[in-house]
């Protein structure tokens, strides 16, 4: 009796691409490495399987709800749920071998056990930076940072994209002026919804959690102080508020946007946006968020910041760092979705030899050895198949050039060169062809 066939499918969550998407893919996480690189960040790959103990010191409430976790004989383990963990637990680990300030960048799949839906996934790639300081960490660092995602995006082929830019401290002293710091953390989590849901159900919400309206007030009038970022700048320092953290994120971010402004990324490019309040309890300084300016649906596309202690639950040594990351996979599949960038088709080869017959084989194997020899991507058709099949084959996979090897080619030592675009077709050398190619 036969075995009856299991039906191939995909868990729910998990990306799967088709070759050609797949080269695409790959051609822009090689991007972002390149960016990253150029402004010396190192690479590491940390485990997909660390111990639970290790990975989950930090976890709690939905992150915790979300992590895959299983045990291997005595061993109690979980996939990693982001880049920064491992990160924490590595710089702890070889805090002294390192150099500091240690700058480095991974890109990597992570794992989260969360409900699957369009674009978002329970395994996908991350492309982190962070730059980690021993015992402190310059300011500068955090103008360097928009000048690294500015890099990414134009490597990326994008020009119109604003990185969004405040600061923690800022909104953390307006709370303390306020009396409002037990309250910091719901208030941040509300307000910084405020693109989503507009400032209606923001002050709709704010009620519910007991904030007068004359606190209300003043915090909808913080978030609608509005200009150029110099002049929101000059707007905060007239709210005569004096909490010493209010006037250093003040100053802080006043720093960061003219070191930015050094590091000459374009005015278009960057702006103080005083409702950025992402990361919660985890950043304490400077915050980032990216939009596409024409794709404000997509939401941020790299985000980030300040935080004081990267490694607090592994080692006593006070470990500030700032960093961003973009969700590539998400992010590929938006821009993908709604076509933003250029969907053409990719082949890996750059071209591909053919032989008539049975006898030209050897001399095509040599011809590919030659064009790889030359860095040129190359792949031989080694199927018994008609002429008119093997053309398609490299039609199929948009391999621009073929090579076709015949007894007249043998014979002259030749080769006859194919463009599969213009479908013009010349009989030359090797060494013309590579040319052509090249």
């Amino acid at each position: 009796m036969e075995k009856a066939k299991i039906e191939p499918r995909t868990l729910p969550g998990f990306m799967e691409l088709l070759p050609n998407d797949q080269i695409r893919f790959n051609e822009i996480k090689e991007k972002i490495q390149k960016s990253y690189e150029k402004f010396g960040f190192l690479p590491l790959d940390t485990p997909i399987i660390e111990n639970s103990e290790v990975l989950l010191a930090k976890a709690g409430g939905e992150t915790e709800k979300q992590i895959y976790r299983f045990n291997k004989g005595d061993s109690d383990l979980s996939l990693r749920f982001d880049l920064t963990v491992p990160l924490a637990k590595y710089v702890s680990e070889y805090y002294g071998e390192l150099s500091f300030p240690f700058k480095r960048y991974q890109i990597g799949k992570v794992y989260r056990g969360e409900k699957a839906q369009a674009g978002r996934f329970r395994e996908f790639y991350q492309c982190d930076i962070d730059i980690i300081g021993d015992g402190a960490l310059s300011i500068m660092h955090d103008a360097e940072i928009p000048s690294v995602i500015y890099t990414t995006f134009k490597s990326l082929g994008f020009e119109d994209f604003t990185i969004c830019i405040n600061n923690r401290k800022i909104l953390n002293g307006m709370f303390e002026d306020l009396s409002l710091s037990d309250k910091s953390t719901d208030i941040l989590r509300i307000i910084d919804k405020i693109e989503k849901i507009g400032k209606e159900e923001v002050i709709k919400e704010l009620k519910n959690i007991e904030i007068n309206q004359k606190e209300i007030d003043t915090i909808m009038k913080f978030l609608s102080i509005n200009g150029t970022s110099d002049e929101k700048i000059e707007s905060l320092k007239k709210l005569g508020i004096k909490t010493q953290s209010f006037n250093e994120g003040v100053n802080e971010l006043e720093t960061v946007i003219k070191q930015i402004r050094i590091c000459k990324v374009p005015e278009k490019n960057f702006k103080v946006d005083l409702s950025i309040a992402r990361g919660l309890d985890y950043y304490t300084g400077t915050v980032y968020e990216t939009f596409l300016d024409n794709y404000k649906k997509l939401g941020s596309v790299c985000s980030g910041g300040r935080y004081e202690n990267l490694a607090e639950y592994y080692t006593n040594k006070k470990l500030p760092g700032v960093g961003i990351s973009i969700g590539l996979s998400r992010f590929f599949y938006q821009i993908d979705k709604e076509n933003i960038l250029e969907n053409e088709k990719k082949s890996i080869s750059k071209v591909l030899v053919v032989s008539m017959d049975d006898e030209g084989i050897g001399y095509s194997l040599d011809v590919a050895t030659d064009l790889r020899n030359s860095n040129i991507n190359t792949e031989v058709f080694l199927e018994d198949k008609k002429l008119k099949a093997k053309f398609k084959y490299a039609d199929k996979l948009h391999i621009p050039y073929v090579i076709v090897i015949g007894e007249e080619e043998r014979t002259n030592n030749k080769v006859t060169l194919k463009n599969m675009e213009t479908g013009e077709q010349r009989t030359i050398t090797l060494e013309e062809a590579i040319k052509e190619i090249a």
